[in-house]
């Protein structure tokens, strides 16, 4: 619409400012001189004064001038878009460099090195990441291999992929000799089968967690990785292999499982060598989730107290002294309270899942004192379970024969439904179920902050970013260390995003990046 005072092209087109009706001699006195109004006032056209138009006209020339003033504002809106548009800083725009053309649907990749492994229908390939050729293919089982984990052993890289039974097998690459060292949850009976539901491998290749599922129970098996041994083994094969299987291993080599007819056209820079046997990861650990909270055993709380044993699994709320009796009174004054919502049908729970990483040596969970062990290699477990308050601490200097107690407990005051470990393991994020983030330098052993999300939004995933700063439009790194500074995006249930700085307990500030939906 125009506006009242006219459109832009009146005001350009009729400069003459005339008042309805006859003129009067104002008063002398300013308090008597009569109110103007508007509607009194015309814009007309010199040499049409007395004239105006018709109709349909005033009506056409009232749209003509409507639509010019929104055309107008349109275009002033668009400037100041693209005016603002220009001032962001631009984002690198990566094209790619080579293609690599497959022959079925991939289900899975990882990178590592100069190698890209690639999870297919049969099995996985290994391709030369410079110029794409195909350098092996590893189809025996001829089995759906569904995820893939590659690790960087500094000469060689260690290759785990799970198949769709859920089996994991443990592959050893080095130099142009790809070795099957286990597959490490296979069972011979059938009904006793375990799934692996996920996997990490520490950073440097020694020891390596696994997530298995099996007869209805889900639990955690820990391994230590003979690293040293393996590259030992396959520099002097007199150490793995037995002279009187050589023969059958050159044959191997050339059976139609190791050349296929998919791949004649391909670089055969790498054999699998499937008689070599190295030495079998060492199982040091098995972790089962949390036992439900129940009645109390003890008589007295030194009976309590004595059952932690140097202080290990503090915090867990396993170790009480609240009886039976006063947890089923809890239970009753629950139930009354909240009958009406507790009635009804409700779908059983779902099997706890656990979110794990291995950790560096921290002031948070020291090097125990006597062992030695090169900087950047992991020496601690960090475990949480879902629906459960606690973050537990594991160590990796133990053996299976050791009790699997916590070396540290971090209780929170809600379930954790989420969790994050930095790329450079020194900061550990973790979200509550009830929207508030902790936030942790585990370098220095110190708290960088707790923040709160918004009101109804609830963690998602952590990402964190690398701190860097806009310096003439340009991203730059900080000239020296930065200490106790950490950037994280939050996404919510939502879609919104959210942006966590945290550089101390007073400084720890989120802001809004994207709107929920």
């Amino acid at each position: 619409m125009a506006s009242p005072k006219g459109s832009r092209s009146q005001k350009m087109k009729l400069p003459i400012f005339t008042r309805k009706g006859t003129l009067e001699v104002p008063s002398p006195t300013e308090k008597d001189w009569s109110k103007d109004d508007e509607d009194d006032w015309v814009f007309k056209d010199p040499d049409q004064e007395q004239d105006s138009l018709p109709q349909p006209y005033r009506m056409i020339n009232k749209m003509v001038n409507s639509l010019f003033d929104r055309s107008w504002e349109i275009i002033e809106g668009r400037d100041t878009s693209k005016t603002a548009e220009l001032r962001r800083t631009q984002p690198t725009i990566y094209h790619p460099l080579r293609e690599i053309k497959l022959n079925t649907m991939p289900n899975c990749m990882d990178v590592s090195q100069d190698y890209v492994f690639i999870g297919g229908s049969k099995g996985f390939s290994i391709y030369n990441l410079h110029n794409a050729k195909q350098l092996h293919v590893w189809e025996k089982l001829k089995v759906d291999v569904i995820s893939i984990w590659a690790t960087d052993l500094g000469s060689e890289i260690l290759i785990a992929p799970v198949d769709e039974t859920g089996i994991v097998r443990l592959f050893y690459l080095y130099k142009n000799g790809l070795y099957l060292i286990k597959a490490i949850n296979e069972s011979e009976d059938a009904s006793k089968q375990t799934t692996c539901i996920k996997m990490e491998i520490s950073k440097g290749g020694n020891f390596a967690a696994l997530l298995l599922q099996g007869a209805g129970d889900i639990w955690l098996d820990v391994y230590k990785l003979p690293k040293e041994s393996w590259i030992k083994e396959v520099q002097y094969p007199q150490l793995a292999v037995n002279t009187k299987k050589k023969v059958r291993q050159q044959l191997q080599l050339n059976t139609p499982d190791s050349v296929t007819a998919d791949s004649l056209d391909m670089d055969m820079n790498i054999s699998f060598r499937g008689d070599f046997k190295l030495s079998l990861p060492v199982q040091i650990m098995k972790i089962k989730p949390p036992k439900p909270i129940t009645g109390t055993t003890f008589k007295s709380p030194l009976e309590a107290f004595a059952k932690i044993a140097g202080c290990r699994g503090l915090g867990s709320g396993q170790n009480h002294y609240i009886k039976a009796s006063q947890w089923e009174k809890r239970e009753a004054i629950l139930k009354a309270t909240y009958k009406k919502y507790l009635d009804g049908e409700w779908e059983p729970e779902p099997i706890s899942m656990a979110t794990f990483y291995f950790l560096l040596p921290s002031r948070v969970i020291p090097m125990p004192a006597g062992v030695k062990r090169p900087p950047g290699l992991a020496c601690v477990l960090g475990v949480h379970w879902t629906d459960h308050h606690n973050f537990f601490f594991y160590s990796l200097n133990r053996t299976l024969k050791d009790k699997a107690d916590p070396e540290g407990v971090w209780p929170c005051a809600a379930p954790i439904v989420g969790s994050q470990l930095s790329p450079c393991s020194s900061y550990l994020v973790l979200a509550c179920e009830d929207g508030v983030l902790s936030l942790w330098d585990l370098a220095q052993g110190l708290t960088l902050g707790v923040v709160a999300l918004p009101e109804k939004c609830f963690c998602q995933s952590i990402h964190f970013l690398k701190y860097f700063l806009v310096h003439k439009g340009q991203n730059v790194y900080p000239e020296g260390s930065v200490k106790c500074h950490m950037k994280c995006v939050v996404l919510c249930t939502d879609a919104s995003l959210h942006l966590v700085t945290a550089s101390g307990v007073q400084n720890s500030t989120i802001s809004l990046l994207v709107e929920r939906c």
